[in-house]
């Protein structure tokens, strides 16, 4: 890894010392600059979980990839950094099927840090929060016009989330769980290869592309483009804009919205997502 490479790719710069405060400014550059996508699997290729392909990828390339991808070459850089990280196994709740993905189903990391221990995830489109929440407290923890908070349950932890305009009746939503046992990169291997051919998964059902703004999110889906304005002093509701868009128009649209040239011809899809037989 070429770490000064990698920190330009994020937008990152100044000291790169294991600190709080520079451990926030990482995963908010990472988030504003490299894509959650899956857009190789709709274009002829396999993601294959080795960290020297993933930095070419999305380093040398300047694309993005999904939570294996993006967390597992986040984790690298923070450890030659000097950061402590160990990688958890989350299991994410489908917002299309109401379902929990198996074990091994999203890939987040822990960091400890000056006696405290912080969840990061740079590979979560939405509602994923923009900088590390703190393991250390059930309390609510905002972020612009959100608020999540980390509820444990006996072994396991649940990520939740609210929007502003929720906030009233108290109605919290599940992003996904986990426990605390130190994983491998090598255990998520089999779970890599399910998203790519599972009917179960959105990664296989749709051909998705977002990354976080300031102001808002952008987001490639089939064949739409969808534009999200956060709320503002002036309006106090996210505002949501869809564009619908032909096959000829999408490589256009990664292009200059994502920065995103594909090698390949992409297959748009937009798929209902099939139920898991079993539930977790």
């Amino acid at each position: 890894m070429d770490l000064g490479k990698y920190l330009a790719r994020i937008g990152f710069t100044g000291p790169a010392e294991p600190s709080l405060e520079v451990l926030r400014r990482l995963h908010t550059c990472h988030l504003l600059s490299v894509p959650f996508e899956d857009l190789t699997v709709h274009s002829g290729g396999r993601v294959q979980l080795d960290l020297p392909l993933l930095y070419d990828k999305i380093v040398n390339h300047r694309r993005g990839g999904f939570c294996y991808e993006n967390n597992s070459l986040f984790r690298w850089m923070l450890t030659k950094l000097g950061f402590q990280v160990t990688i958890l196994s989350g299991q994410v709740k489908n917002r299309f099927t109401g379902c929990y993905g198996p074990p091994f189903d999203h890939f987040i990391l822990l960091v400890e840090l000056e006696g405290r221990r912080w969840l990061c995830d740079v590979g979560f489109g939405v509602p994923g929060f923009s900088v590390p929440l703190s393991l250390d407290t059930e309390d609510p923890q905002e972020q612009g016009h959100r608020v999540y908070r980390i509820r444990k349950d006996l072994e396991m932890h649940f990520v939740e989330w609210q929007e502003e305009e929720n906030r009233v009746d108290g109605d919290w939503k599940e992003i996904y769980k986990f426990t605390l046992e130190h994983r491998s990169l090598e255990d998520f291997q089999k779970m890599c290869q399910y998203h790519q051919a599972s009917p179960s998964s959105i990664f296989f059902c749709k051909s998705l592309c977002t990354v976080l703004r300031p102001d808002g999110r952008l987001t490639y889906i089939g064949h739409r483009l969808i534009t999200t304005t956060f709320p503002t002093e002036e309006n106090g509701h996210v505002v949501e804009t869809i564009t619908e868009l032909k096959n000829e128009e999408i490589p256009g649209v990664l292009k200059e919205k994502f920065g995103i040239v594909l090698n390949s011809t992409l297959i748009a899809k937009d798929e209902k997502i099939t139920p898991p037989q079993i539930t977790y």
